[in-house]
């Protein structure tokens, strides 16, 4: 089964230093059919403005990812972790039993993330953070793990069975992805156009893949897409 999910029918934020679509429920926005997708609980596409960003505030029980797709995001917590991160790098924090973050755009432009947030197997973990400062040119016309569980093959690492995947394809470029029994996938068209098993998704797009074995991927543009894998159980 794929589901379409386009930008236009996402719930729209605009805080006016900040610009969101949550593709589930979050915040203001309360839809009890739509709080989840398996195990991933929330993922904001944000746009945060200049000299703005989102103050100290806590966390617990929560594997968070953030995904930059342009700007930079400065990330400060209460465990003493301090770093600015740029286009198509990664931060992950562990909230576990309970941690207090930052997060700023100090730049002079605007600063796009996605924030992705993990339910944990577990709770009360030990708080952790990490980041990974991924070279470009990795993930062009190929697929690259950026996360995985902690027994994957990622550089950055979560206690949940899920793996995430990014790709920016050149237009015509084609990829296929085998889909394991059992698992289900996310899939959200970051930048440029793409047809998944012949759907079109234009910028912003998302799609829920359920029940399938394999993703043909074809880039209509130049396409950047991330794919967020996991446990259909």
């Amino acid at each position: 089964m794929l589901e379409k999910i386009s930008k236009e029918s996402m719930y729209y934020s605009n805080q006016g230093w900040l610009e969101s679509r949550f593709h589930f429920s979050f915040a203001q926005y309360r839809d009890l059919n739509n709080l989840n997708f398996g195990v991933l609980r929330v993922l904001n596409d944000d746009i945060v403005h200049p000299h703005s960003g989102f103050d100290m505030h806590p966390h617990s029980d929560m594997e968070i990812i953030s995904y930059v797709v342009d700007g930079e995001i400065t990330h400060k917590d209460s465990m003493g972790n301090e770093e600015t991160l740029k286009r198509g790098e990664v931060q992950y924090m562990s909230a576990g039993t309970g941690v207090m973050h930052s997060e700023y755009n100090h730049g002079n432009t605007d600063l796009r993330l996605l924030q992705i947030w993990i339910l944990p197997p577990l709770k009360g973990v030990k708080p952790l953070y990490g980041s990974y400062k991924y070279e470009w040119n990795e993930r062009v016309n190929k697929l690259l793990p950026i996360v995985s569980s902690l027994s994957g093959k990622a550089k950055v690492n979560i206690h949940q069975d899920v793996n995430i995947y990014v790709s920016q394809l050149d237009a015509q470029k084609e990829l296929t992805f085998e889909i394991e029994a059992n698992r289900q996938i996310y899939f959200v068209q970051i930048e440029g156009r793409c047809h998944v098993n012949a759907i079109e998704l234009n910028e912003a797009d998302a799609l829920k893949v359920v029940n399938e074995t394999q993703l043909h991927i074809k880039a209509l543009t130049k396409a950047h897409f991330i794919m967020i894998e996991m446990s259909a159980v």
